[in-house]
C-alpha cells in the first residue's frame, strides 16, 4: 500500500525533485565517465544509474499505481481524472520501456552515446510526467 506521502503535494513533489536530482546528476557522472575515456567506469555507472531508475523512480510509479493506491483513490474521488490517469500510467509505461531497452541493449553492447542519449530521455520525459502529475492530481 502506498504511504501518506503520495497524498500531499509537498510531499510528492520532494519525492519527485529527490528522484530526478539523483537521476541528473549520476548521469552527469555517466558522461563525464565516457567522455574520459574510462569505459569500465562508465559501464559500472550506467549499471548503477539502472538500479538508481528502478528503486527509486520506478518504484515510485509501481506505488503510485498499485490496486488502492495513489491513482486509484484519485479516481474514485473524481472520476474525470480517468484520462489523466491513463496517460500518466502510460508515462510510467514508457519509462519502463526505455529502461528495458538500455537494460537488453548493454547486455550485447558497449555503452555508447544512444545510451546516453535514452539516460537523457528518462529525464525529460520523467520531469514532464511529475509536472503533469502534480498538476492534474493535486489541483
Amino acid at each position: 500500500m502506498s504511504g501518506p506521502s503520495l497524498r500531499q503535494l509537498h510531499a510528492h513533489h520532494s519525492i519527485h525533485e529527490g528522484g530526478l536530482s539523483g537521476a541528473i546528476t549520476k548521469t552527469e557522472e555517466l558522461e563525464e565517465f565516457m567522455q574520459a575515456g574510462e569505459h569500465v567506469v562508465a559501464k559500472y555507472a550506467a549499471h548503477h544509474l539502472i538500479d538508481y531508475w528502478e528503486t527509486r523512480i520506478i518504484s515510485h510509479a509501481d506505488a503510485e499505481e498499485e490496486i488502492g493506491g495513489f491513482y486509484d483513490e484519485k479516481l474514485t474521488q473524481q472520476q474525470e481524472l480517468a484520462t489523466a490517469i491513463i496517460q500518466l500510467k502510460r508515462d510510467h509505461d514508457l519509462m519502463k520501456m526505455i529502461l528495458k531497452n538500455i537494460k537488453d541493449t548493454l547486455a550485447t553492447e558497449e555503452l555508447n552515446d544512444a545510451l546516453l542519449q535514452q539516460f537523457q530521455a528518462l529525464i525529460v520525459l520523467n520531469n514532464l510526467h511529475s509536472r503533469e502529475e502534480e498538476r492534474l492530481l493535486f489541483a
